[in-house]
């Protein structure tokens, strides 16, 4: 308990699936959390069972100004900003030649460029306030396994998923040099039990997709959102204070292979 006392944090896509499973440890362990998601009523279902250790806010995280309504409401409701996940994120599958333009774009925009985003503009924020109350700061950047092993039918996913693990070094290693106190590290989860895998177990049904999908997993499964929360929690915990640019795989031995 209380890992994360003192701390306040931003999570995007925090309504269901791995958002909503890091928030509710962040809060077991002390910390204060904003909600943010584009589903602005799903967010605000998941803040009202924290009561005053959380708020929430609609956030659009392909759009700027959204961006800035989000870090201006942690500075207003928690007094500033410790630390951002940067969680939001779709799922697509098809190759380079069945892929659009638009669909490209798309992915992008919503895997990768929101991150640059969330970076950008949250950085002067979190590293006033980690000045201000010396406790230290952590971005956490959710990647995928598929950011590391690519496949035939994945290539914008693959794409914006390994860019989100080189960007994560870069603003790591800006962070450091600025003596910010701010680390940057990014998890690469293997498939995780949450709603974006509701695309691949639709045609097979739940369980038989679930089991599926599991048997391409050297541990024979497929992971919970709390293997990733947990994970989350250590990363942005002072237990990690020497951890950056790193990424984190919570893949079931996967990249072993």
């Amino acid at each position: 308990m209380n890992r994360l006392a003192d701390k306040t944090a931003l999570i995007t896509g925090a309504a269901q699936g791995l958002g909503a499973a890091m928030a509710q440890r962040f809060i077991d362990e002390g910390a204060r959390v904003l909600f943010t998601d584009i589903n602005a009523a799903g967010a605000a279902a998941q803040a009202a069972r924290y009561g005053d250790k959380a708020a929430s806010i609609g956030h659009d995280v392909t759009d700027p100004a959204q961006w800035e309504a989000a870090i201006a409401m942690a500075e207003e409701r928690f007094g500033g900003m410790h630390v951002l996940v940067n969680n939001a994120g779709i799922a697509a599958g098809s190759t380079v030649e069945a892929t659009s333009f638009e669909d490209w774009r798309r992915v992008h925009a919503i895997d990768l460029d929101s991150v640059f985003f969330g970076c950008k503009l949250a950085l002067p924020l979190m590293a006033r306030t980690v000045k201000a109350t010396g406790v230290r700061g952590s971005i956490l950047n959710i990647s995928s396994i598929a950011g590391v092993i690519a496949g035939h039918n994945s290539a914008a996913y693959n794409s914006a998923k390994a860019a989100v693990r080189h960007l994560t070094k870069s603003v790591a290693l800006h962070c450091a040099k600025q003596r910010y106190g701010i680390t940057c590290n990014s998890i690469h989860p293997v498939f995780i039990d949450t709603p974006i895998l509701d695309a691949l177990t639709g045609a097979l049904g739940r369980e038989e997709g679930l089991a599926k999908l599991g048997r391409q997993i050297p541990l024979g499964q497929v992971g919970e959102p709390d293997d990733v929360a947990w994970a989350a929690v250590y990363l942005v915990s002072d237990e990690a204070k020497m951890v950056t640019g790193h990424g984190l795989f919570v893949d079931g031995g996967i990249s072993a292979m």
